[in-house]
């Protein structure tokens, strides 16, 4: 089941199951902007990453001499997500813990996605709520995956400052201390696919917040992340799709302790509190 929202310049529809977007075109063009799913590469469009982004170590955290087990990515991208409230340009969507979510993430909340349209902007929101009488530890990012019609490499991607684009290589996917930086002339990478051949570009102290994918030097769109610190990049061999990910948090290192509140990029919500982040797509 979809949902659609829609104004005079742009039109999103989101999956109910995730609250997945799974297209955003422009409505002069037609032209579609969201990675079409197609399971030959990746089956995805732009899933919502919660309770933890990445990797946990042996896919296991504790809590108070607990174990508990969670997959890659958390779950959240696989629960059906109700509808509580939609306009003409803006829909939220909401998960609660539940007693099966309870069995491998042990705290009461409320997850909230808003999508609202805004000009050629499409803003999306995250909206954590803490149900609990204590702290809340959690992660949560963004996953959305662009579709790159033709070669490859005439794309790139202009990030919002000229720095020194460092990120951490991973190892059996988790974080490890080793580094590279990506070849830039100013503020702009030229893309090709052995920039992804150790998997994702992951940045974790990154200046920029915004970043722009270029076509043959033309701009397309406009990620804008204020105030998410982390980001992902990545793509697979020959899929004609760049995933640019806001995140807050990542996968384990491998010295983590399995403490979750001990973990690398964990945010904490103190008792009965709220989260609250935004990022934008923008068509330009």
């Amino acid at each position: 089941m979809t949902t659609t929202i829609s104004n005079k310049q742009i039109t999103a529809k989101i999956k109910h199951q995730g609250a997945e977007l799974c297209s955003l075109q422009a409505n002069d063009t037609k032209k579609e902007y969201i990675w079409e799913g197609n399971p030959e590469y990746w089956g995805k469009h732009s899933p919502v990453l919660f309770p933890i982004v990445g990797t946990l170590k042996n896919n296991s955290f504790q809590i108070d001499n607990t174990s508990y087990q969670l997959p890659r990515h958390g779950f959240a991208r696989d629960m059906n997500f109700e509808l509580i409230d939609k306009t003409e340009n803006s829909v939220t969507f909401s998960i609660q813990s539940t007693s099966e979510t309870l069995k491998v993430y042990p705290f009461e909340f409320e997850l909230q996605i808003i999508y609202a349209l805004e000009g050629k902007k499409l803003n999306i929101a995250y909206r954590v709520i803490n149900k609990n009488q204590s702290q809340l530890p959690f992660s949560i990012g963004a996953h959305p995956a662009f579709a790159l019609n033709g070669n490859f490499e005439d794309y790139e991607l202009q990030f919002e400052k000229d720095e020194a684009l460092v990120y951490h290589l991973l190892e059996n996917d988790l974080i490890s201390a080793a580094t590279k930086t990506v070849q830039r002339q100013d503020n702009l990478v030229k893309l090709n696919y052995p920039l992804f051949e150790n998997d994702a570009l992951i940045f974790k102290n990154l200046q920029s917040k915004s970043l722009s994918i270029l076509k043959n030097g033309i701009p397309l769109l406009k990620v804008d992340f204020q105030g998410f610190p982390h980001l992902g990049i990545w793509t697979k061999k020959d899929a004609p799709f760049l995933c640019i990910e806001p995140w807050y948090g990542y996968s384990d290192t491998n010295e983590s302790t399995g403490n979750l509140f001990e973990k690398e990029g964990i945010q904490i919500i103190e008792a009965n509190a709220i989260f609250n982040s935004k990022f934008t797509i923008e068509i330009v």
